[in-house]
């Protein structure tokens, strides 16, 4: 028998999504106020579309460092595995999406300033879409098969 080889934890897995998670974070609210520096706007299409263009950039970070890093035992580099993490990378883009959207829409309802606002909205866009990702990348798109107990 070769050497076992030692499954992370989820705690660690979490504990690694997370910091990749702050980088992408960085990136996505970084891009997204860049966007809105350079091509201000209040227009709810536009602003969805540079959340759009911002999340597509944390996400291609994301998929370079979960699979080499944090689900580096169990990424293979499949077809199954890109095009599963593509499609949980369009439903966290729709989570994102709404989230932002609804919150700023109530946020400027109760008549918060559009900066902070956006800033905000953005903030927990990430947050539920970062959760949500997790989930699905541990659970669907890198899931461990040999390792698992039945």
């Amino acid at each position: 028998m070769g050497g076992k080889v030692k499954r992370k934890s989820g705690r660690y897995q979490f504990l690694q999504f997370g910091i990749i998670g702050v980088v992408n974070a960085l990136i996505d609210i970084g891009t997204f106020n860049l966007l809105l520096l350079l091509f201000y706007t209040e227009d709810r299409l536009l602003l969805l579309v540079y959340n759009t263009i911002s999340y597509i950039f944390a996400v291609l970070n994301s998929y370079f460092w979960n699979a080499s890093v944090t689900f580096n035992r169990t990424s293979k580099g499949s077809n199954y595995q890109r095009f599963g993490f593509l499609i949980q990378a369009i439903v966290s883009l729709g989570i994102s999406n709404i989230v932002f959207i609804g919150l700023n829409s109530l946020m400027e309802w109760l008549g918060i300033l559009n900066w902070l606002r956006y800033n905000i909205a953005k903030g927990l866009a990430m947050l539920f879409s970062s959760l949500a990702s997790f989930f699905m990348v541990k659970y669907l798109v890198f899931k461990d098969y040999k390792g698992r107990n039945m």
